[in-house]
């Protein structure tokens, strides 16, 4: 079974799996189709965390996700007068990790050569595939910078002056060459051997003909965000001294379920603070979908997100996560949760160290840098700030295969709106830089060597110790609030046609608040506030209101991206489901 954000990515992957590959290769060939076909959500310099699920063995984390290069120091950013990290251009890009992580998961746990896995893009690329609507709208809504600044962009994006649309086949033909070039070089260095092949083509990434061209964008000075032009701080050493690498997950057990989540450089514990922040087992919640059970869940996503702000990141020396998802503390915590929607940010005190924030989060917070709603990130699809400002979102895909192995991927960053395509290579570098802080001495300061918090969160869930479920969605902070829903749902509703209801999961009316800073610039904040889907029940709305919450109604079918796969060890029998809003995420199986 495979579920991801896109139809072809889909297909491409159950076609491996069909011709004897594994979920491993599949989500290989999965994750660079969606570099094509979705290049307004991710590319192959992005970065893409991954939760690896053997039948057999050990639940691992692959982690993606690049680090601030050596010249990325806070003293350099704010002597060129920035107060935030800009949400474009070279000087936002880590070091590049999506590539390297994808190797990584295909030589140690796939079965079939790079050219099988990598064919699929090189096709798509080459002959082209059919455009969905929001990379038009996307390139439209970045046309002048295209046209007057990022003109190789214009070349991939606005052929003969005219943006992608739906039923003109886009090609990527630059794309298609390089990773053309990638296979025959690393087929001459590795010979018949698929492993060498592998270690060959990331040696080519970090120091071949695609590190210089790389390197070579990076310098060129670049507009980005805060209206002037500058070059990136990325170095060969910076490319050749980094690779992916395994951890092992963090984890929480509730009502029978252990779920799996990437550590404190990501978001990901905060859907297990959610679930630390609930009574232990489910018959104790408030009735599901009702006004009281919402309330609930939004509370308790504040209160973790508050903590994400506070403690999570890789420039810590330790993020508390033994303390912040256990019971003592929780039980301290819950008791905040009140009958009134909070308005406040509060982290809490985990063994008694003081929560510090940025000076610009404690501003949002406190209201002295107002909340602009043009600038509020999108549900779930790249949009344009009320300065001018870009960001784009992310990709997904959950796989399982006949053995029983699961994999959880989201891959996103280096988006066709992030930075100007490379000329030589078809593909933007990232900009995940953004979202670290330009203030010293904060578990998401902006550090060398070090990652910045990413908002990328893919997860796996256990019974028994086996996995039974893998699941996530694009969506920037809504991420982790949409997949607790989601989760929730499958785990206060009894099993239906003798597994779980995925799709009925999926399809159940969503929300998600910005009560606390965002992740991405300009990084504003809503107190308060909370956004459902058109048809969510309106005595809920009305109860929200009630309780003090600043709603608003947003479109229907617009609030998740959800992906999914379940397998019943008991029976063998396979589920997946796929998300509906944006009609693109598929579901296929066999």
């Amino acid at each position: 079974m495979v579920s991801s954000t896109h139809w072809l990515a889909s297909q491409s992957a159950m076609a491996v799996l069909e011709d004897g590959g594994n979920a491993y290769d599949a989500a290989v060939a999965a994750g660079f189709v969606l570099h094509v076909v979705e290049p307004h959500l991710c590319g192959p310099a992005g970065e893409v965390p991954i939760i690896v699920g053997p039948a057999r063995g050990e639940v691992r984390v692959l982690c993606g996700q690049g680090t601030a290069p050596a010249g990325a120091t806070i003293e350099h950013y704010r002597s060129l007068g920035l107060e935030l990290v800009p949400g474009t251009g070279p000087l936002a890009a880590a070091v590049p990790g999506a590539f390297d992580a994808w190797m990584v998961l295909l030589r140690d746990h796939g079965t079939k050569p790079l050219a099988r896995v990598l064919r699929y893009a090189v096709g798509y690329a080459l002959d082209g595939h059919p455009p969905v609507e929001r990379i038009g709208e996307t390139v439209e809504t970045v046309r002048e910078l295209f046209e007057t600044e990022w003109t190789s962009s214009a070349e991939v994006y606005l052929p003969g002056g005219r943006a992608p649309a739906p039923g003109t086949p886009l090609r990527n033909p630059a794309l298609a060459a390089t990773w053309r070039r990638l296979i025959a070089e690393a087929e001459q260095r590795g010979g018949g051997d698929r492993v060498r092949q592998i270690e060959a083509a990331r040696a080519v990434w970090r120091e071949g003909f695609i590190a210089e061209a790389l390197l070579a964008q990076s310098a060129r000075p670049t507009m980005d965000t805060s209206g002037s032009r500058h070059p990136g701080t990325l170095t060969a050493a910076d490319l050749a001294g980094w690779s992916a690498t395994y951890e092992a997950p963090v984890t929480y057990d509730w009502d029978g379920w252990t779920v799996c989540k990437a550590g404190g450089w990501s978001q990901g514990p905060v859907l297990l603070q959610q679930l630390a922040l609930l009574p232990p087992h489910a018959a104790d919640l408030p009735p599901y979908g009702s006004g009281e059970y919402v309330h609930r869940l939004i509370e308790g996503c504040k209160l973790a997100m508050a903590d994400r702000e506070a403690w999570y990141g890789d420039a810590a020396a330790d993020v508390p996560l033994g303390t912040l998802l256990s019971e003592p503390y929780n039980t301290e915590r819950r008791a905040l949760i009140g009958e009134r929607a909070s308005y406040a940010l509060r982290p809490g005190s985990p063994d008694g160290r003081l929560p510090v924030l940025s000076a610009h989060a404690d501003a949002v917070a406190s209201g002295r840098i107002a909340f602009d709603p043009s600038a509020a990130p999108g549900a779930g699809e790249p949009t344009v700030a009320g300065d001018g400002g870009t960001r784009g979102d992310t990709c997904h895909v959950d796989i399982v295969d006949r053995w029983g192995n699961m994999v959880s991927a989201t891959p996103s960053g280096g988006w066709l709106q992030s930075n100007p395509v490379v000329p030589e290579l078809g593909f933007p570098l990232g900009t995940r830089l953004q979202m670290a802080w330009l203030d010293p001495g904060l578990s998401n300061s902006l550090t060398p060597g070090r990652r910045p918090r990413t908002t990328l969160t893919p997860s796996l869930a256990l019974r028994d110790g086996v996995p039974v479920l893998a699941f996530g969605t694009p969506g920037g902070d809504q991420q982790d609030q949409w997949q607790t829903h989601f989760f929730l749902a499958l785990a206060l509703r009894p099993p239906v046609r003798g597994g779980l209801d995925l799709q009925g999961a999926v399809d159940a009316p969503n929300w998600h608040n910005d009560s606390f800073p965002g992740s991405f610039h300009p990084r504003g904040m809503r107190p308060g506030g909370v956004t459902v889907e058109a048809g969510t029940d309106p005595d809920v709305v009305a109860e929200l209101r009630r309780r003090g919450h600043d709603v608003t109604i947003g479109p229907a079918w617009s609030e998740g991206r959800l992906c999914a796969v379940a397998r019943d060890p008991a029976g063998g029998i396979l589920s997946a489901a796929a998300n509906p809003r944006g009609m693109q995420g598929y579901a296929v199986g066999r």
